[in-house]
């Protein structure tokens, strides 16, 4: 017969306990063998015997040299429950039934992926690393040095780190050659290919015989929200800039959704509910479409993405008639507020810089230029998952090395 038949809230005091630096007084296991309860950190912490079965990091169940499961759910028995439980030099051990499979679980690792905690978040919550931001954030763009960043060390996990906290950085001294943009996302990921092919050209020569003429500004958008999945990085970079003007312009779509929010929820709550809708015919035997929200928060509420693009904006068909009026005050007022100028940051680009943008979060856009010169940049696509893996590698090597 098991233990937790016998003594159904079996308790080990180990009071006083202190491995790796977690304080843990108490391990506890619940009614039944459903699960325990730890004292870790001052805090009561709560584990589902079946979520710990499934995150065991013995060889038998994880791949111990890339961390894959080598199991599946249903490899593990429906009727999982927790026989026995003790802590030894920063390990909580615990025994399994109907397996008998003692597993032992780092408690650093137990306090850094508890889950008993308050889960009710308002709609809109950012992720921990995201830090929002306005024109205030113009003395202090978020830039690193093309040949320190390409040395895979401390200065690219800086200048990656700010990007995923800001949504944008720029590259400063780079070579002022074509095709130099594809080694700035040789640092980071892989370029996203699409029907413009590796890469596309902005360049424009203003006509010097016609000094009346002016380029025109572009409002911030996101790029290709009528692909699905869009991109999810853009890179421009610059070979060409002597004509007048043309700065670029950033905008913190979070910040401008928050501003929303906090001005008007129905509006906020209206255009993350409902979909838009985008589309691109540009080219022969292209038709790209997507159907997504504006304000796109996860089942959770999280805050995940923004598209913006009027010009790429087809028509709404997905509202009711009874909220249309509604989406549309919304719509309007968020693009007053991405056009407030007190919402962006301003920078120009000399030959061999670039800036790079988490595109389902910030908007980007160019001031209007006159006069004669020429301007030339090169972008292409990435994407974000090769972003954050090189940042959580980096991050982990400095762990190592730092230990």
């Amino acid at each position: 017969m098991d233990e937790s038949q016998d003594n159904p809230r079996l308790s080990t005091d180990i009071s006083g306990f202190q491995g790796d630096g977690i304080d843990m007084t108490q391990v506890e296991i619940l009614p039944g063998g459903d699960g325990i309860s730890v004292e870790m950190q001052g805090r009561r912490l709560r584990f589902h015997a079946i979520w710990l079965r499934d995150n065991a990091p013995d060889e038998a169940t994880r791949n111990p040299g890339n961390g894959q499961r080598l199991i599946t759910l249903s490899d593990i028995p429906a009727d999982t429950r927790i026989s026995g439980a003790t802590v030894n030099g920063g390990v909580l051990h615990l025994t399994f039934a109907p397996e008998g499979k003692s597993v032992g679980y780092d408690l650093e690792w137990l306090l850094s992926h508890a889950y008993d905690r308050e889960q009710n978040r308002m709609p809109g919550w950012l992720a921990p690393h995201v830090e929002t931001w306005h024109a205030a954030l113009q003395p202090a763009i978020p830039v690193g040095d093309f040949a320190a960043v390409s040395k895979h060390g401390s200065a690219l996990r800086t200048w990656l780190s700010v990007l995923a906290r800001y949504g944008f950085a720029k590259l400063e001294n780079g070579p002022v050659e074509e095709g130099a943009l594809f080694k700035v996302v040789d640092l980071f990921g892989y370029v996203r290919e699409t029907n413009y092919g590796r890469h596309f050209e902005v360049r424009t020569e203003v006509n010097p015989t016609n000094l009346a003429y002016t380029g025109l500004g572009l409002q911030a958008h996101t790029d290709n929200p009528y692909r699905d999945p869009v991109p999810t990085v853009q890179v421009l970079y610059c070979l060409e800039s002597s004509a007048a003007g043309g700065e670029n312009m950033v905008v913190d779509g979070f910040a401008a959704a928050l501003r929303l929010k906090d001005e008007n929820p129905e509006g906020f709550d209206c255009l993350s509910r409902h979909c838009a809708r985008f589309e691109y015919a540009g080219s022969k035997g292209v038709a790209l479409r997507a159907r997504r929200p504006m304000i796109e928060l996860a089942p959770d509420g999280e805050l995940v993405a923004m598209r913006f693009n009027n010009r790429s904006a087809a028509a709404l068909t997905d509202i009711p008639y009874d909220e249309m009026a509604l989406y549309y005050d919304a719509y309007r007022r968020l693009g007053e507020i991405i056009d407030d100028p007190a919402m962006e940051v301003t920078f120009r680009l000399e030959p061999g810089e670039c800036f790079v943008v988490d595109n389902t979060r910030v908007l980007h856009a160019r001031k209007a230029y006159s006069g004669t010169g020429t301007r030339w940049l090169q972008g292409c696509y990435a994407d974000k998952d090769g972003l954050y893996s090189t940042l959580a590698a980096l991050e982990a090597e400095m762990q190592e090395a730092a230990e």
